[in-house]
């Protein structure tokens, strides 16, 4: 599924990319008994939502909670906090470095008519794109009775897109990776320059650093996530979804092509690396060079901190970029894990509770190791984040505003953009190929994989 060249790099980076994205705190849900609207945004309706019919209810019953070893601890939180509360866990994959286990298992239970579990726990945020089809669809509209409209309201704006098909919202999201412009501040200020604020000057100041300061970085190509980074924040259609099975596929669109011809300008003088920053050779030859990087939020502690060892006080955060002539500057978003509650579970207050209590909680999301999605326990994690004393400035107002510029245009699909671009664009940059003599190519297999999944390509 990924390219030989970074198997290794790219499985060790998903696993930085989960490893401390948990839980959270919060008030009880109760079962409503009128539906509410969806909360957040979502692809154009093809029909009005159906009714959400629960199975048979047992009050206090015992649930069932699948999640990763990440946050299996902060279940434990809960089951402490709520003793009355019945729960059992079990660990597994959370679907991560491109595992597909939870839609296996559940296509298991679909055929034997039980085993489902009533929540689960998942790190892939494309798979709210099969749990909400079909007839008896694995996850629960939670926008219908299960969780009041207030705490969906409490989400970031956009977060809730990847959980949200044909008017009804089905998961909620543990954490937001939102992009924003990092940057070395000691070594900006060393080299006497200035953070850009477009990406024109983006462009023009990473030709600077590779005549007046060569081997020193402005960004990289090579990671799984690099669409996610650059060509999503371009606006580029490279998954539009206009439906629940129809996509828009475009990456001849200018939106598409203007980023690949800067970004191949950049890696032509060597001040984008071909590389992924989780490699070795990157961490140990290119991690002490990096003057700025677009990336997600996570990249601070993550990267920074625990990978690349960067000392305290040298790295900062800036607002995401933009086009010249763009109204807005749009982001971004690499990860964000994804909390669902099963149609099938006999107790929705319980299992809608932890759900609540996993992805709003101050006392849990406020510590977490990623930026939570949940609006007010961000607050609470960002005063976290400054007395740590890492950044050489506060990054509460750059995460902010980003969390809220992520553009909608690129949808949750049941497909991975990382996968086909690693196995098919990755390879050709590393036979010195252009983004853009790749583009077609990399149109070619996105198509070809939605397709195969039963889409219908624009």
């Amino acid at each position: 599924m990924r390219s030989a060249v970074n198997n290794d790099a790219l499985a060790t980076s998903r696993r930085q990319v989960r490893r401390g994205a948990v839980t959270a705190l919060g008030a009880a849900s109760l079962l409503a008994l009128a539906a509410c609207g969806s909360a957040d945004p979502a692809p154009p309706a093809t029909s009005s939502p159906a009714a959400f019919k629960p199975v048979a209810q047992e009050a206090g019953s015992e649930i069932t909670v699948w999640a990763d070893a990440t946050r299996v601890p902060g279940v434990k939180a809960y089951q402490k906090a709520h003793p009355d509360v019945k729960i059992k866990i079990v660990t597994y994959s959370g679907d991560a470095n491109g595992a597909n286990d939870l839609q296996t298992k559940v296509q298991l239970f679909d055929r034997t008519g039980s085993g489902w579990p009533d929540v689960a726990f998942t790190a892939n945020v494309n798979d709210a794109s099969w749990a909400s089809q079909g007839k008896a669809p694995f996850a629960a509209p939670v926008n219908q009775g299960v969780i009041p409209r207030s705490t969906l309201k409490g989400f970031a704006d956009g977060a809730l897109n990847p959980c949200t098909f044909n008017g009804d919202t089905y998961c909620l999201r543990n954490d937001l990776a939102q992009n924003v412009l990092w940057y070395n501040k000691k070594l900006m200020s060393k080299f006497g320059y200035s953070v850009p604020t477009t990406w024109e000057e983006y462009q023009a100041l990473g030709e600077k650093v590779a005549k007046e300061h060569p081997g020193y970085l402005v960004g990289t190509a090579g990671d799984a996530w690099a669409p996610e980074v650059y060509f999503w924040a371009s606006q580029c259609p490279a998954s539009t979804a206009t439906g629940a099975k129809k996509v828009e596929v475009n990456l001849r669109d200018t939106k598409c092509t203007r980023m690949a011809a800067l970004l191949d300008k950049l890696i032509a003088k060597g001040a984008v690396s071909k590389d992924t920053v989780f490699s070795a050779g990157f961490i140990k030859n290119q991690a002490s060079k990096v003057l700025m990087l677009p990336g997600p939020s996570w990249f601070g502690q993550v990267l920074f901190n625990s990978t690349f060892k960067t000392p305290k006080g040298q790295i900062a955060a800036a607002s995401p970029l933009k086009f010249e002539g763009d109204t807005k500057n749009y982001t971004g978003n690499v990860g964000g894990g994804l909390w669902f509650v099963s149609s099938h579970s006999e107790n929705l207050k319980a299992s809608a509770d932890l759900v609540t209590w996993m992805t709003t909680s101050d006392a849990y999301q406020g510590t977490a190791g990623t930026y939570p999605a949940y609006k007010k326990a961000a607050v609470t994690w960002l005063a976290n984040q400054k007395k740590t004393g890492y950044f050489a400035e506060d990054v509460t107002p750059v995460f902010q505003e980003a969390a809220e510029l992520v553009w909608p245009g690129w949808s949750a699909t049941q497909y991975s953009q990382e996968a086909i671009y690693s196995s098919t664009v990755v390879p050709a940059l590393n036979s010195d190929k252009t983004l853009t003599d790749t583009l077609d190519t990399w149109q070619t297999a996105i198509t070809n994989k939605a397709k195969s999944l039963g889409y219908t390509v624009n």
